[in-house]
């Protein structure tokens, strides 16, 4: 009797028959989708065989970076009183962090724009005392 009541009761050796799948993704506790990313791995072609911890590895550093740059282009988007994150806050948000920048220094976001700068020999030079009353280099309105 123990024997058969033991094979039809939880707690034993195996997994039960009618078992809810679990995805790769959710049993790696990601967001990105491990599936995914290991049938592209092996579409690619990048080599003969792939490990079954190679997407999940992949999965985890692209969430980070996904991340990394949503929350700074998520803090962009508040610093220009915006609710909504667009291209602009995201060039902003790659452009000001020094390893972002490096990482995607050949990268052309569309409708980015640039981060405003102006070169320091364009700026109007700032006089010392007063309002340049007989200075010699202010000489332009003497003749």
């Amino acid at each position: 009797m123990s024997s058969s009541a033991s094979a039809s009761t939880k707690g034993g050796r195996g997994k039960p028959k009618a078992s809810k799948s679990v995805s790769r993704s959710h049993k790696a506790g990601l967001q990105f989708p491990v599936g995914r990313i290991a049938r592209f791995l092996k579409a690619g072609k990048y080599a003969e065989r792939v490990g079954a911890g190679a997407p999940v590895y992949l999965s985890a550093v692209l969430e980070y970076l996904a991340a990394e740059v949503l929350e700074l282009a998520g803090n962009a988007a508040r610093d220009n009183k915006k609710n909504r994150i667009v291209p602009r806050h995201i060039q902003l948000a790659v452009r000001n962090d020094e390893e972002l920048s490096k990482l995607l220094g050949t990268v052309t976001i569309a409708n980015g724009g640039v981060l405003p700068n102006i070169h320091q020999t364009l700026l109007p030079k700032k006089t010392g005392k007063g309002k340049g009353k007989g200075e010699p280099g202010s000489a332009s309105q003497e003749f």
